[in-house]
């Protein structure tokens, strides 16, 4: 909404005028007019002034017979950007042609689209991502009636008759298309003309990689649309007045933006962090401005505070709030999370544990579980460790001691005091405490849990845990265990089945019983091993009571046969509130390795190979043809834009070097201009891209979508700002042949995003532009 100062009402009279301004724009417009337009902005006593100039005459005497002064007291004015609905238009053909084909699961539709399924049942499921993309597809099923019944078994399955595949398909296909507008006018903001915008909307419209990405049940269209927007948003109240309405608004617009990208896919954090660079550089750069007050700048650096911590927070905890609230009942990932968490869902470990004791006594039959990251719990069998390992190094000999992550009847212990032989529970409960010293013998081979001075089969540098076996020898036993309760204030002290989180004290070395997380060898049948550790206060050391009983018999071979007897199914429902569930919910979201998949055959070696476009993915194949689905994007773009990036680096620091000299060789407007492809494009690629040499997950071409974003805009927008050198006609004259090399590549790869033309062997390899691009080729 633009202001107009000269439609002041002499008379007092309040009058309001609505401009919805999308800025039609004639193409004879000068270049200097249009960045007035797009900037329109100047400092005076310490705010920013926005300045409107009309791009023509007809467009002058349009505002002047419309304006306010010249109508009654409303005045509603809609102006239709044609370049911009255009743009959505072909971009939106290009997308929702062929939307229900392939009938069949593509690519990582297999996982969101059952995540969707799951949201429409109620049903728990973990992924390490945020969940607004999966809500918004699964909003989509539930209008259209879907009930969440599909199984999404595997790749390449055929979609039951009761999925609303077009629906599913329709939200990223929106976001994908409503994504084109969204950099037209971004591009506006950093203040180049009109046709440089049409240019890089166009350039979204047409590499492949986006157009494929946005076809399907994906989450990347609208990670990368919810970024955009903010970016736009953000360019737009930086041309607002300090602390007027209008620049909270854009502000506050602008962090609802973000946060929904990062709330999206965690990824979106890094294009969040470019408004917030941006940010607190006009920041640092208006302190020395004396005309503005210091109260201001107080002011200002408080709404940064709430506007890029405490509302994105807000909501982001409000995503969650609605995403627990949905899916109440248990289903296949509750083992990922605690004993706890799973007791709180319906149908969930609380039907398992029903009826069972609630403190922990001598005599407990109990099973440990470790309690954060991989699930498992602590296990012994009658095997011994080998007399000497791999390395030469020789162990105890001892019965083996590991963690399994499958439930067996070699996962009960049974708790016992020391000097108590019998182990039945006994009239009053003798109750176990903080603090208390206690043995653990193994239910099956009744056994004592013990550790000594022998390194770990796999960790030399920790000691082993075995059960004693007393061969006569100068071994004795070292099995007194302390009980250390972590929250021994919500159970009083004592110990708890689910709910007490508990260490394993060694005695006689002090140090705690630990998940170590490698794997055994054979001999070891594939179990995670188990050791003590100096460091104490640490995750894997942490561990849960989570299946619980009363030990009845006092013979050992009834005891053992009642064990195997027993049904696994043995309290009622744990109530934890948002807060416990949040924390532990994003606990396992940051540790558990849901990303990783080693050896995957279209994974990148390295984020370099983004730069090259070296590999593709394979996203679906038809069974009876090589008609197939591949994520490849336009070669010429890709390589164009990168090239780009180092000009830009180039040109800046021949300007740099030419200003410190005070030889200014353009404009401040082209200056302004040129500063802003910096700030906003150069940093929301390096920020994008850079993070993925330190994090360790296997790295597919999609991850690179939001750095191409920022490649091409410094593409366009850097063509436009080389015309001040080259001629005015340089823009157009060079656009001409990038565009029809863009067509071309384009066009010769579309069959791999609509996977609809059947190809021979020879056309696929005709269209393999590099060797190492491996589509797939039925013999």
């Amino acid at each position: 909404m633009t202001e107009s100062k000269g439609s002041t009402n002499q008379n007092s009279q309040s009058k309001i005028s609505t401009v919805l301004k999308n800025g039609i724009k004639n193409s004879s417009e000068s270049s200097d007019d249009i960045k007035s337009n797009s900037i329109g902005h100047k400092q005076s006593n310490g705010s920013t002034q926005c300045k409107l100039i009309s791009s023509s005459p007809a467009d002058r005497d349009f505002e002047k017979r419309n304006s306010p002064s010249s109508h009654s007291l409303f005045t509603i004015i809609i102006q239709i950007d044609i370049v911009a609905w255009s743009c959505f238009l072909i971009a939106f053909l290009f997308r929702v042609y062929l939307i229900g084909y392939p009938s069949n699961i593509v690519f990582d539709e297999l996982h969101y689209g059952k995540f969707v399924s799951l949201y429409l049942k109620g049903i728990f499921y973990f992924d390490s991502q945020p969940p607004l993309g999966k809500q918004l597809i699964a909003a989509a099923g539930y209008l259209a009636g879907y009930d969440g019944s599909n199984a999404f078994m595997e790749i390449g399955g055929s979609y039951g008759d009761n999925v609303p595949l077009k629906a599913l398909r329709f939200v990223p296909i929106l976001f994908g298309s409503l994504l084109v507008p969204v950099i037209y006018h971004l591009i506006l903001e950093l203040g180049f003309s009109n046709k440089t915008a049409a240019l890089g909307a166009l350039f979204i419209i047409l590499d492949n990689a986006l157009l494929t990405q946005s076809r399907f049940i994906l989450m990347d269209s609208i990670l990368i649309f919810w970024s955009m927007c903010g970016l736009w948003a953000f360019l737009k109240f930086r041309k607002q007045p300090l602390l007027h309405t209008s620049w909270f608004g854009w502000l506050f617009l602008s962090s609802t933006f973000l946060s929904c990208a990062f709330c999206v896919k965690f990824v979106g954090l890094y294009t969040f962090g470019v408004a917030l660079f941006v940010a607190l550089y006009d920041l640092w750069w208006s302190l020395p401005n004396k005309s503005i007050p210091t109260r201001k700048l107080w002011y200002q650096s408080l709404v940064y505070v709430i506007s890029f911590l405490i509302w994105p927070l807000a909501i982001y905890f409000s995503i969650f709030y609605l995403h627990l609230s949905i899916l109440t009942r248990a289903g296949p990932h509750d083992n990922i999370m605690t004993s706890a968490f799973q007791a709180s869902l319906e149908g969930g470990l609380a039907s398992i544990t029903k009826g069972q004791p609630l403190e922990i006594v001598h005599g407990s039959q109990i099973t440990l579980r470790h309690t954060h990251g991989r699930t498992c719990w602590l296990h012994s069998h009658a095997p011994v460790y080998p007399v000497k390992y791999s390395d030469g190094r020789g162990s105890s000999h001892q019965q083996q001691v590991t963690c399994y992550s499958f439930k067996d009847v070699n996962n009960w212990w049974i708790v016992k005091r020391s000097n108590l032989d019998d182990l039945t529970v006994s009239e009053p409960r003798d109750r176990i405490k903080h603090g208390d010293i206690i043995q653990l013998a193994h239910g099956m081979t009744s056994r004592l849990l013990n550790s000594h001075d022998v390194a770990a089969p796999l960790s030399p540098q920790h000691q082993e845990v075995s059960c004693y076996i007393d061969y006569n020898i100068s071994m004795p036993a070292q099995n007194l265990w302390r009980i250390e309760l972590i929250n021994k204030d919500e159970t009083n002290g004592y110990w708890h089945t689910i709910r007490s989180r508990v260490r394993l004290i060694h005695v006689d070395s002090s140090q705690a019983l630990k998940f170590s997380g490698k794997l055994l060898p054979d001999w070891g049948f594939n179990q995670h091993e188990v050791v003590t550790d100096r460091l104490l206060n640490q995750d894997d050391t942490i561990w849960n009571v989570e299946e619980h009983r009363y030990t009845k018999l006092s013979d050992q071979k009834e005891r053992e046969r009642d064990m195997v007897d027993a049904e696994f199914v043995p309290l009622a429902p744990t109530q934890l509130s948002f807060w416990e569930k949040m924390k532990e919910l994003q606990y396992k979201m940051i540790s558990f390795d849901q990303e990783n998949i080693p050896d995957h055959m279209f994974a990148c070696d390295s984020p370099i190979d983004w730069l090259f476009l070296t590999k593709g993915i394979a996203y679906w194949i038809d069974p009876n043809s090589n008609a197939q689905i591949y994520l490849i994007g336009n070669p010429f773009l890709w390589l164009f834009s990168l090239f780009s990036i180092f000009s830009y680096l180039l040109i800046g620091s021949f300007y740099l070097l030419r200003r410190r000299r005070k030889l200014f060789d353009i404009t401040e407007s082209d200056w302004t201009s040129f500063v802003n492809i910096g700030l906003v494009c150069v940093s929301g690629y390096f920020l994008n891209f850079l993070p993925h040499f330190f994090i360790e997950k296997t790295l597919f071409l999609h991850h690179y979508l939001p750095s191409l974003i920022f490649q091409i805009l410094i593409l366009v927008t850097l063509l436009e700002h080389l015309s001040i050198w080259l001629s005015k006609s340089f823009f157009g004259i060079v656009v001409i042949p990038i565009l029809a090399i863009a067509v071309y590549f384009f066009k010769i790869l579309l069959p791999f995003s609509y996977g609809n033309a059947s190809m021979s062997a020879e056309e696929i390899n005709q269209l393999s532009l590099m060797k190492t691009w491996n589509f797939l080729i039925h013999k």
